[in-house]
């Protein structure tokens, strides 16, 4: 397997300068609006962006659960590791190396981890008619996966590509998937966007599909940007417009509220 090439990212600018301009408004809300109190703002504010992780929670439980007892303990561990990036935001760390990509893995799926701690899978792996990368390739390709990322300017670009490539790569023998979605969550709060996730079947099945049609591109034509990968995009910058227009909404509409109540 070869990593796609940086210069080959060919998205839509317009999208992305329209999820920037969603969140600027939002904070020009929260920090210059006169209809009420910045703090009354700020609160709504924190109050999406907890209903999106509470969400992005069940959503992410819901799409690896083979029943509801399994998607009941898959929410308390997503949780858990939610709560863990919370407090690394907090404390100004973003997500950039490979210890912190085996602590969300430990923290995700502790049984696998402790099968397999601190190392990744060892045995071949196939998605559908896709076969992964060989184990001997694991380790030099998350290294190279880390060293693109970090060259990446832009955090949504940075996010989304590390989520297509990692899973691509599916280091770890269990909980890829929960995994990479994390790591991709924790870049975007970091840089004040709040998180996304898959909303129902309909998106899931159009999630699975697109990957595994990039997957077969990729393989046939190695280091080449292709339809498949510019849908991946798409529909993620889809969701991340959806949830910044939630938060946007949220915040203005207690302006608007306390406005026409003058």
């Amino acid at each position: 397997m070869e990593l796609l090439p940086i210069a080959e990212i060919n998205v839509d600018p317009s999208k992305i300068k329209e999820v920037e301009q969603i969140m600027k408004s939002t904070f020009r809300l929260i920090t210059y609006s006169r209809q009420h109190l910045a703090d009354d703002l700020l609160n709504t504010y924190l109050t999406s962006t907890t209903n999106l992780q509470e969400l992005l929670s069940i959503k992410n439980a819901q799409m690896e659960a083979q029943d509801d007892e399994e998607a009941k303990a898959y929410v308390a561990l997503l949780n858990e590791t939610l709560l863990f990036v919370a407090n690394e935001i907090k404390n100004q760390v973003d997500f950039n190396d490979q210890v912190q990509l085996f602590q969300l893995f430990r923290l995700i799926s502790p049984e696998s981890h402790a099968s397999h701690p601190n190392s990744y899978r060892k045995t071949l792996v196939q998605i559908g008619n896709y076969l992964c990368p060989d184990p001997k390739e694991i380790a030099g390709l998350v290294s190279e996966l880390f060293y693109n990322l970090n060259t990446i300017k832009n955090p949504v670009i940075r996010a989304i590509y590390f989520h297509h490539e990692l899973i691509r790569i599916h280091p770890f023998i269990d909980g890829n998937g929960r995994t990479t979605r994390i790591a991709k969550n924790w870049i975007l709060m970091y840089n004040l966007y709040p998180p996304i996730f898959i909303r129902d079947e309909k998106e899931k099945s159009s999630y699975v599909s697109t990957l595994s049609n990039s997957f077969a591109l990729l393989d046939r034509q190695p280091k080449r940007w292709n339809d498949a990968l510019s849908a991946f995009f798409d529909q993620e910058l889809d969701r991340l417009r959806f949830n910044s227009l939630l938060v946007y909404n949220s915040v203005k509409q207690i302006g608007e509220t306390r406005q026409n109540e003058q």
